[in-house]
């Protein structure tokens, strides 16, 4: 198996770009200098790649050029700059070129870090580009989070990732991981985020743009991808900015009635809130990735279930690598300092108050929960009564171990942890352990126990193994 060469430096592609005299388009960049066609000009032969490069700073410049837009760094605007600057190179120059010449047009527009203030910095990046002489065009654009703490630098690393991105696109476009895995070369985790990408065109119609992003978090560019109930990836910071967000972790496989109650009371209870407007909750379904890897592999197929069958009941669905629920919260901080709730069942406090969970941490059991309550964050836990049981298991009568039993009182006696009551207790016995090997045997009792809309899609389209075994 073909294995992609990570050892390339900026320079190096950017020169194989350059002498490659038949890859020839325009680089316009808005925000954060001129730091992509700088990389082209500077290791040489530039001649061959360029041929126009273009920043247009004020709005009214901008607007005269590309057309109004109600926000400068948005897919708007950025889609607005491809088509333009595309259709140009394409119909000024394809009669005067080689015929096999393959043009592109590269653009970014971002806002980095201001002079004055410290600001979210973050952009859409995208290039678009003819894979095959003559062809259509094909697009690949994303959206980045810039974590430098200066100006120069976010401009460096952005000049890194578009050069990444124009070679990866040109280069690997037929392995489209390769081109997600690509754009980290010569950066790491930590100067650059993408938390949405997106192929589009002729070239990349077998392309699943979920797997896509969810193998943004498997090459470490990010840490949580979000999917809104269409099933389309969307911007955390515009989804969650300054909304209350209440969140459920589960391995839904697959989403149960008892998830359903559980979400819902947890809705109607942190509705109730001061600070909370019931109309701008956005309420989240979240997976963790260890749950979606089996050995060293992601099962597509198991994934794209999941998402369609939360989608079908209205869920956002959020898949992130965070094992602890204090460093979700802090990742939902970003965006909102609205109330955060995060509704789980009173069975997961095996592993909530489980300490060997929190090796590694200096404060263990005491700094993660620290963590996770330190302003306005509640979690919400719902009942239980396992199937062979008779007595209701609540945040009353939980068990855990003597030596935390102070703490667990503490967090019950300041509100952080609150017990729900549940809307149906007739779904508290459901197990999705058992439902999962339920339907891998095919139709029977499994079917009572989930959203009737779920059973009919997931019988019809034989999904999580259905009828199996």
């Amino acid at each position: 198996m073909r294995k992609r060469d990570s050892t390339l430096t900026t320079d190096q592609k950017a020169l194989a770009i350059n002498l490659d005299k038949y890859k020839y388009g325009s680089i316009v960049e808005i925000g954060a200098g001129q730091e992509v066609a700088r990389r082209f000009f500077t290791v040489g032969a530039a001649a061959g790649t360029v041929a126009k490069t273009m920043s247009a700073y004020d709005m009214a410049v901008s607007d005269a050029i590309y057309g109004h837009v109600d926000r400068y760094v948005s897919r708007a605007r950025l889609l607005q700059m491809l088509d333009k600057e595309f259709t140009q190179v394409v119909e000024r120059l394809s009669e005067v070129r080689a015929k096999n010449t393959t043009f592109f047009a590269y653009a970014a527009t971002v806002t980095a870090r201001s002079f004055k203030q410290k600001n979210e910095c973050h952009g859409w990046v995208g290039v678009r580009l003819q894979l095959h002489p003559g062809a259509p065009p094909s697009d690949v654009v994303m959206h980045v989070r810039m974590l430098d703490n200066d100006n120069a630098q976010q401009s460096e690393a952005l000049g890194i990732l578009g050069v990444n991105l124009i070679h990866g696109a040109f280069y690997h476009f037929q392995t489209p991981e390769w081109v997600v895995e690509g754009l980290a070369d010569g950066l790491g985790s930590d100067r650059i985020e993408v938390d949405l990408i997106h192929f589009s065109g002729p070239y990349f119609e077998e392309v699943e743009n979920r797997l896509m992003n969810l193998h943004l978090i498997r090459s470490w560019l990010t840490r949580a991808v979000v999917f809104n109930p269409a099933g389309e990836v969307v911007v955390p910071g515009e989804l969650f900015y300054r909304k209350p967000v209440m969140v459920m972790r589960g391995s839904f496989k697959p989403v149960t009635l008892v998830s359903v109650d559980m979400m819902g009371a947890g809705l109607a209870q942190f509705s109730q809130l001061a600070a909370v407007n019931e109309n701008e909750i956005v309420s989240l379904a979240e997976i963790t990735m260890n749950s979606l890897v089996s050995g060293d592999r992601v099962d597509g197929a198991d994934f794209l279930a999941r998402i369609d069958l939360l989608a079908s009941q209205g869920y956002t669905v959020i898949i992130s690598d965070y094992v602890r629920f204090f460093r979700l919260r802090a990742y939902l901080r970003r965006y909102t300092q609205k109330p955060i709730g995060i509704v789980l069942s009173v069975r997961d406090f095996d592993f909530l108050f489980d300490e060997k969970y929190y090796e590694g941490l200096e404060g263990g059991i005491l700094e993660a929960f620290g963590k996770l309550f330190p302003d306005n964050t509640h979690v919400y836990v719902y009942p239980s009564r396992p199937r062979d049981a008779s007595a209701m298991v609540t945040l009353d009568n939980v068990e855990v171990p003597p030596k935390l039993r102070h703490l667990l009182a503490h967090l019950k006696e300041n509100e952080l942890l609150l017990a729900v009551t549940p809307r149906d207790e007739s779904h508290l016995h459901i197990d999705v352990g058992e439902v999962l090997t339920g339907l891998r045997r095919g139709r029977g009792e499994w079917e009572a126990d989930v959203p009737e809309a779920v059973a009919k899609r997931i019988i019809e389209a034989r999904l999580l193994g259905y009828d199996t075994e």
